[in-house]
């Protein structure tokens, strides 16, 4: 069970002030509100390596990469990731990757990343298909249509081991896999731009964190 959750923060810039800040998006307040009550949750500063004591301070046990600035474009908070999925698989803690986030795992474990098609990925929703029905976790079957706003992609084809596709776009996106042997599940669609919460991302959330529904 992870009852205190940590989630990632994109850098930004200030118009006002030449520094870089940390921001995330207020829908997350009430998504986690709808998803995971239960838990007590806060956002990380991009803190590179140093994340770490800032975990064990605030006795974190799971941690949520959301989405915001592709891989390669802000170090800080690519080397903060890493620390935090280093970190989550030798303790065993759950970790869900959200758009940005399904694409840093991708790349944690030596997967590449590719250009998508913009006219269909990006402010638009699709279909996906649902490779695994029910199982560890559950995120129903057949085809089910997700929100989508990204420019890069996992490959479905090209999957780094050991992570496993869940879900796939018409087109070769992975839209949704996990790791074969620890608590880490991505999603390439944003659960916490559904209004309500969608009953599917929030059994899988609750899964994931609590080991329940």
């Amino acid at each position: 069970m992870a009852n205190r959750i940590g989630l990632t923060m994109r850098v930004t810039s200030s118009e006002s002030y030449d520094e870089p800040r940390d921001a995330l998006a207020q829908n997350w307040a009430a998504f986690m509100a709808a998803a995971l009550p239960e838990a007590i949750w806060l956002p990380l500063p991009n803190l590179g390596p140093r994340i770490v004591d800032f975990v064990r301070v605030w006795q974190l046990d799971g941690f949520i990469l959301t989405g915001g600035n592709d891989v390669g474009k802000c170090p800080s908070r690519d080397e903060t990731e890493s620390a935090l999925l280093n970190l989550a698989l030798e303790r065993r803690a759950p970790v869900l990757g959200v758009c940005r986030g399904l694409q840093f795992i991708q790349c944690h474990f030596g997967g590449p990343i590719a250009n998508c098609a913009r006219e269909i990925h990006v402010g638009k929703r699709h279909p996906v298909t649902l490779t695994r029905a029910g199982g560890r976790w559950p995120l129903g079957s057949g085809v089910r249509e997700v929100n989508s706003f990204h420019g890069q992609t996992a490959p479905a084809r090209q999957l780094a081991p050991p992570l496993e596709l869940l879900a796939a776009s018409d087109d070769g996106c992975a839209e949704a896999f996990a790791h074969s042997d620890a608590r880490v599940v991505a999603v390439q669609w944003h659960p916490e731009r559904c209004v309500p919460c969608d009953p599917a991302d929030r059994t899988l959330i609750r899964q994931l964190f609590l080991g329940h529904v």
